[in-house]
C-alpha cells in the first residue's frame, strides 16, 4: 500500500479542487459483505430522508482499496467519505495528504470528544490532527478449551509460560495444543504475531523510530511463536480458514483468532459450524466450554498487552464538505447502534454514547444480536465479564508503529508481508527464530529507507 500510496499519486490529483457542492455523495464501504452492505443502505435510506443528501453507497474490498484510492486520486475521482478504514490506511492517506483533517476534527468536535474512548483518539489522532473519525474496533482473543484446561489442572493460558505449559501438556494424540497462523501470504499472519509480540514488548519500530524487529524482545517473541505453531500447532502452513476449522473441529486446544470469531464459535453462522464430535447435538457446546483470554504478557514485560484493530470513518480532501460530515455525524449518532449492530462481535463501539446519555451506545451494543442464520443477543450467549474485558480492551490497544507516526511503514509491511514471510519460513523448518527476526528486520528497515 505504501508503493500505491506513493507521492506521484498525491501530486496526480494536488491539481483537481472540491466539486460545487450538489447535495449528493459518494461513500465507499468496506463492510462489503452482502448482508452488511444491505444493512448499510437502509441506514443510507434514513439519512438520505432526514438530511435529503443523495448518497452513492459503493462496497470495496480492503485488499483493493489501495490500488483503488491511488486510482481514484490520479483520476480527480476520490470519494466523499470512506468508511472501516483501518488504523494504516488512515494514517497512509493523511501522510499522502488525501484527507480533510479538519472535517474529522468539526465532527468529533460536535459529537463531543468526551464521548468517544480517547485511545481511539489518540491512535487516530497526529497530536492535535483529528485524521479520522473512529468507529469501533475488534481485538485479537486467546480462546481455550477451558474443560480440558480444568481436567489438565492448567493455568488460564494468559502468558507466554502458560501458553507454553498448556500447549506442551495437551498437544498429541490428535490434538495439537494450539491453531496458530503461519501462513506467508496471509496478512492475518502478522497480525497474529503482532499480538504476541505485543505481549512481550517487541516493536516494529522504537521511540527513535528505528527498526526493532531484532531485539531481544522480538527474538524471544520469535521463539515461542515458533514453539507453539510448530512444535505443538497443526502440521503444513496453517491460515485464517484452518486454524478455525481444527480449533471447531474439537482438535485444538488453544486458538489465537479476532472476536469475529464468537458468533461463529456459538453456533450462529451456517457456513461455519462447530463441527466437534458434541457439536452437532448442541451447536453451543464450545462456546460454552471455551475461555477467552483478551490480553496476554510475555516474559520480558511488565504488564499485558492488547492487539486489536480500529476501524474510521474519513473524510477525503475533495469531499463536498458539508454533506460528507453530515454524513459522518449521523453513521456515528441516529445510525450508529445499526452500523454496530450489524456484526456486534467485531464491531465494538469506540463511542461510548452521548453527552446527555454517556453509556447509550456501550449498553447497546451488549444487547446486540449477533450470528448470520441465527441470531441471538450477545449478552445471553457470553457472560458480562467477558463483555466487560472486550469494552476496556479498547482502551488498553496496543499498535505497531501508529504512536511512533510511522503509520506509512505499518502499511508498507501490510503489502509487503515480510513478517508472515519470515514466520512461514521459520515454523516451517527453514530458517530459526534468530534468523527470521533478523532477516524480518531487515525487510522492514529497507521498506523505511523507501518511505524516505
Amino acid at each position: 500500500m505504501a508503493v500505491a500510496l506513493g507521492i506521484g499519486l498525491v501530486s496526480g490529483c494536488a491539481a483537481r479542487g472540491r466539486s460545487a457542492p450538489d447535495g449528493r455523495i459518494t461513500v465507499w464501504s468496506l463492510e462489503n459483505l452482502t448482508p452488511r452492505v444491505e444493512a448499510t443502505k437502509k441506514i443510507v435510506a434514513a439519512f438520505e430522508k432526514e438530511s435529503g443528501v443523495r448518497v452513492e453507497l459503493v462496497g470495496i474490498d480492503e485488499g483493493q482499496l489501495p490500488q483503488l484510492i491511488m486510482s481514484a486520486a490520479a483520476a480527480g475521482t476520490l470519494p466523499d467519505v470512506i468508511g472501516s478504514v483501518p488504523l494504516a490506511p488512515v494514517w497512509q492517506m493523511y501522510t499522502n495528504g488525501l484527507l480533510d483533517t479538519a472535517a474529522s476534527g468539526r465532527i468529533v468536535e460536535r459529537l463531543g470528544a468526551g464521548t468517544f474512548n480517547r485511545n481511539a483518539l489518540t491512535l487516530t489522532g497526529d497530536k492535535n490532527t483529528r485524521l479520522s473519525v473512529p468507529s469501533d474496533a475488534w481485538m485479537q482473543i486467546l480462546v481455550y478449551r477451558k474443560d480440558l484446561f480444568a481436567k489438565a489442572g492448567l493455568a488460564v493460558p494468559d502468558s507466554y509460560d502458560t501458553m507454553l505449559q498448556a500447549a506442551k501438556a495437551l498437544n498429541g494424540a490428535g490434538n495439537s495444543g494450539m491453531s496458530l497462523a503461519t501462513d506467508p501470504s496471509d496478512v492475518f499472519t502478522q497480525q497474529s504475531f503482532e499480538d504476541l509480540a505485543l505481549a512481550n514488548d517487541c516493536r516494529l519500530v522504537g521511540a527513535d523510530g528505528r527498526v526493532g524487529l531484532d531485539s531481544p524482545q522480538c527474538v524471544q517473541a520469535f521463539t515461542t511463536y515458533d514453539q507453539l505453531a510448530a512444535d505443538y500447532g497443526a502440521a503444513g502452513t496453517q491460515s485464517v480458514d484452518s486454524t478455525r476449522a481444527t480449533y471447531f473441529a474439537g482438535r485444538s486446544s488453544m486458538i489465537v483468532w479476532s472476536t469475529f470469531l464468537l458468533d461463529e464459535l456459538a453456533g450462529l453462522r451456517a457456513d461455519a459450524l462447530p463441527s466437534c464430535e458434541r457439536c452437532a447435538a448442541d451447536p453451543q457446546y464450545l462456546s460454552d466450554n471455551s475461555g477467552i483470554v483478551t490480553a496476554l504478557k510475555g516474559t520480558g514485560a511488565a504488564r499485558p498487552a492488547q492487539f486489536g484493530e480500529i476501524s474510521s470513518w474519513v473524510v477525503t480532501r475533495t469531499a463536498e464538505t458539508a454533506a460528507a460530515e453530515k454524513f459522518v455525524e449521523y453513521m456515528m449518532s441516529g445510525g450508529y447502534e445499526d452500523w454496530f449492530g450489524m456484526a456486534a462481535e467485531g464491531k465494538i463501539p469506540v463511542r461510548n454514547g452521548t453527552a446527555e446519555e454517556p453509556d447509550r451506545y456501550r449498553t447497546a451494543w451488549r444487547a446486540s444480536d449477533i450470528g448470520v442464520d441465527t441470531k441471538k443477543p450477545m449478552q445471553s450467549v457470553f457472560p458480562a465479564e467477558l463483555l466487560d474485558a472486550l469494552a476496556a480492551g479498547v482502551s488498553d490497544m496496543r499498535r505497531w508503529g501508529i504512536t511512533e507516526g510511522q503509520g506509512a511503514l505499518v502499511g508498507a509491511t501490510i503489502g509487503e508481508l515480510p513478517i508472515p514471510k519470515a514466520v512461514g519460513a521459520m515454523t516451517s523448518g527453514q530458517i530459526s527464530p534468530g534468523e527470521a527476526a533478523k532477516e524480518a528486520a531487515e525487510e522492514v528497515r529497507a521498506l523505511q529507507k523507501s518511505l524516505q
